[in-house]
């Protein structure tokens, strides 16, 4: 019989059974099969991979990636995937224990974080201490840095099925060049921000590797390190400092909602923005701005607007997926 583990740390000692001790059925044409973790990268893959892989994301849009525990369904899609790209850097910790312990004879887990870059370039915030043992994951935020994971997914995918590795990549020389577009459009807009109010102050944390490359400096983050809400001595704290700063705007998140933003925002005069992104996709599957370039675009629009700066620089850009739809995407629940 074969069995799928469940892990203690996430189920307890159960165990899940898959059915009898013969190869999980092959998907059409012999596509790899590959998982990913939150959207953005499962994206990512998307661009590179299009149509000659099988592709789904475990982590769904709309939750929080840092506390998700997968479910039993999640096991047995990563027992039955070639590949396994996850973030790492402690983002999907209990997923990353649920792949290891159903990984397949001949799979592979691919760390994308921790091949992007090196320790030294790790960075330790508000929402990540130094102390607390992992880096601040959100390197995708950095569209060059999005780029490097591409180019991991290119390799990946190209050592495993070398059949299509021209395929792979030319799809990443596509990303490439949109990136590099992006990236100039990006600094544009975000120059366009008076100095003085390049200042962010999110909810989350997710702007680390983003911020110092676009000129902008995070003054704060409102989620403890342990994902809690703050406490009454933190927002005063909070408070006190925005208007010392003389803080436009407080950006909070779709995956975050909480009360004590608008408290803040009434209280210092700071307009409250509700929704910006680090892992939800714009839209809806099959639009146009569901992709990793929507949600970029739709943040630094967010970010010029809310801030004195010109949204209408980046209001135009392409965000379509390179190889077109991307309905062979099966996003978790």
């Amino acid at each position: 019989m074969k069995f799928v583990k469940i892990g203690m740390a996430i189920f307890g000692a159960a165990m899940l059974l898959l059915g009898c001790a013969q190869a999980a059925p092959q998907p059409p044409n012999d596509q790899l099969v590959v998982v990913g973790s939150v959207s953005p990268i499962t994206n990512i893959i998307y661009n590179i991979g299009g149509d000659r892989i099988r592709l789904s994301g475990i982590v769904p849009e709309g939750v929080n990636s840092h506390t998700f525990e997968p479910a039993p369904s999640d096991a047995m899609k990563l027992a039955e995937a070639d590949l396994i790209l996850l973030n790492g850097l402690g983002l999907e910790d209990p997923t990353l224990e649920l792949a290891r312990a159903n990984l397949k004879h001949g799979a592979k887990i691919v760390l994308l974080g921790e091949q992007a870059i090196t320790p030294d370039q790790y960075a330790y915030d508000f929402s990540f201490p130094k102390e607390g043992g992992h880096p601040n994951p959100h390197l995708w935020t950095d569209p060059l840095l999005g780029l490097r994971y591409a180019a991991i997914v290119r390799d990946t995918l190209a050592n495993r099925d070398p059949a299509n590795a021209a395929y792979y990549s030319a799809n990443y020389d596509a990303f490439a060049l949109r990136i590099a577009a992006l990236d100039e459009a990006m600094k544009k807009t975000l120059a366009s921000i008076p100095p003085q109010s390049r200042k962010l102050l999110t909810y989350h944390d997710s702007f680390a590797y983003f911020a110092p490359h676009y000129g902008l400096t995070v003054i704060g983050a409102i989620q403890p390190s342990d994902f809690s809400e703050p406490s009454a001595q933190d927002v005063a704290a909070l408070i006190t400092q925005i208007r010392a700063e003389q803080v436009p705007a407080i950006f909070g998140s779709e995956v975050f909602p909480s009360p004590v933003l608008a408290q803040i925002a009434r209280e210092t005069g700071a307009q409250y923005v509700s929704d910006l992104r680090d892992d939800d996709l714009p839209g809806s599957p099959g639009e146009s701005n569901h992709s990793y370039f929507g949600l970029l675009v739709e943040d630094v629009r967010l970010m010029a607007e809310s801030l004195g700066g010109d949204p209408s620089l980046i209001a135009e850009f392409d965000t379509s997926n390179i190889p077109g739809a991307d309905s062979n995407v099966e996003q978790a629940r």
